[in-house]
């Protein structure tokens, strides 16, 4: 008995006092530590406490400490079953070696086993040099299963430290990656390398930093301004998603009043009078989520769209929605991507999706041409094609175009489209269809007074013979056109009937999307 304690203390120590004091130092916390912090308090039940390496060469056999820089096993978030590995970096820097890569493959078998989230904690040196090519294989064996568990379990990486290398497409293909500002670092190639291959001086924050993968590459949906900040954020995360894909997410009841209320009304006078004055869409958002809690992911990668989760009669719901505010609400690359990750999310765990549109149209330029926003503008006509959870669209304003179809539209099945009385449905705004159109009439009107005075007019006969919602309503294309301060309480109404809904795709080994 005294042996078995003997033992586990040491396991419960693996890191020295002095890079235990480092890890601190630097504002970190230490592999127990966050799963303390992620997990209700006593709920960690740890697995292979005692595994340790088996190397031999370059003096490892002097070195096996217990557990082999990670920490293993499961417990509970707010009561739910959830798995989880800690990457110990005061443990040989938590570098990734054979038995430390087999410890975190049998908890992520027990997780898509058991059928519960998958939480990895990152921060390590990387691959164990010692040991070769057995790390590298460990490497490949994780991608393995991050591929197979994807779209059964949810699995969130909370990056906490470097992730370098290979490391970094483990978090890449799971479903969240939550990063920590000025601590947190992923990138393939590091600024030693790159300065001697190509001469680019770079440093760490601005290649592979928080910042640099929330705002500019989209490989992260959250930056933390701390630790528990970012592990706040993971409990929150979870409370919107299933355990797994055949499960619902957690419901917490609450029925709604139907009624539309004061505030309700404030939508009512939210757009402007002017189609080229933009408006806040999270107000939308907000008017119509229990509480007006709106929790974003993403929130500093394609302004231009806003993707997240809420709850609606304490269900949850996936948010999409196009931002006027940046770009107008114009579809980018970056946006299309986005967006169309965030619906095959949803779609993945029987999340409905709402989605909000006052779009322009595509971003104009030779660079998005170039880019190849064809193809990976076309991911988000196939991630809402391919959706069978309840979908529901509200068109606010502009829904122009070939961006019409794309935003949730009912030919991309759409289970409910709603507009207000403000929206504008057709192939292109009045000032653009006119020029087009009545080119020559306006050129044969005379004067300058006389062309303007002319398309004037002409604006406005295309504004009430096309740019409403009223023409698609007669065609079945929107199912009601609705008073804003009514917004709510159709989706309520909307989403209760949805409960059921049942859909199923032609059966297929899986789909070609355009990647």
């Amino acid at each position: 008995m005294a042996d078995l304690r003997r033992r586990i203390e040491e396991a419960n120590h693996a890191g020295s006092a002095r890079a235990v004091e480092k890890q601190h130092a630097k504002g970190k916390l230490t592999a127990r530590e966050r799963i303390e912090l992620l997990l209700d308090e006593g709920s960690f039940v740890e697995l292979d406490e005692f595994a340790r390496h088996r190397s031999t060469d370059f003096g490892m056999e002097r070195n096996r400490p217990y557990g082999d820089g990670v920490v293993t096993g499961y417990g509970t978030v707010d009561g739910r079953p959830v798995a989880v590995f800690s990457q110990d970096f005061t443990v040989l820097g938590g570098s990734l070696g054979e038995v430390f890569g087999q410890k975190i493959m049998k908890v992520m078998d027990f997780a898509l086993k058991t059928g519960c989230p998958v939480v990895g904690i990152n921060d390590s040196g990387g691959a164990r040099i010692q040991e070769g090519v057995m790390a590298l294989g460990m490497y490949g064996e994780i991608f393995r299963r991050n591929t197979h568990a994807s779209g059964v379990i949810p699995q969130i990486s909370l990056v906490v430290g470097p992730c370098a290398g290979g490391a970094v497409y483990s978090p890449a293909i799971t479903d969240f990656t939550v990063m920590v500002d000025q601590t947190s670092h992923m990138f393939i190639t590091g600024p030693d390398v790159i300065k001697t291959v190509t001469g680019e001086d770079v440093g760490f924050e601005e290649l592979g930093g928080a910042r640099t993968h929330n705002a500019t590459s989209g490989v992260a949906h959250h930056m933390a301004g701390d630790e528990k900040d970012a592990i706040e954020y993971v409990k929150s995360l979870l409370s919107y998603l299933p355990s797994n894909n055949l499960s619902e997410p957690p419901v917490f009841p609450e029925e709604a009043d139907l009624e539309p209320t004061d505030e309700d009304r404030e939508l009512d006078v939210l757009v402007p009078d002017s189609a080229n004055q933009p408006y806040d869409m999270h107000t939308v958002i907000e008017h119509v989520l229990d509480d007006a809690d709106f929790f974003e992911t993403q929130p500093l990668f394609a302004p231009n769209i806003l993707t997240g989760f809420g709850r609606v009669e304490g269900h949850p719901v996936g948010i999409v929605a196009n931002q006027p505010m940046q770009f107008a609400g114009c579809l980018d690359i970056d946006a299309s991507e986005k967006a169309a990750r965030f619906v095959r999310t949803c779609d993945a765990f029987n999340v409905p999706v709402l989605t909000f549109v006052d779009v322009p149209g595509f971003l104009p330029g030779v660079g998005q041409e170039h880019e190849g926003i064809i193809r990976r503008g076309a991911k988000l006509i196939y991630a809402y094609a391919e959706a069978t959870v309840p979908l529901i669209t509200v068109i606010t304003r502009k829904a122009f175009g070939g961006a019409y179809d794309v935003m949730g539209s009912k030919h991309l099945g759409a289970d409910l489209n709603l507009a207000w009385p403000t929206a504008q449905i057709a192939v292109m705004g009045a000032q653009g269809a006119v020029n087009i159109l009545h080119r020559r009439t306006i050129a044969a009107a005379g004067d300058g007074a006389a062309q303007e005075e002319t398309r004037a007019r002409l604006i406005q006969e295309y504004e009430d013979t096309l740019l409403n919602p009223y023409t698609a309503a007669e065609r079945g294309y929107v199912d009601a056109v609705i008073m804003p301060s009514e917004t709510r309480s159709h989706l309520v109404r909307g989403l209760r009937q949805l409960r059921t809904k049942r859909e199923s795709l032609p059966p297929k080994k899986h789909g070609n999307i355009p990647l």
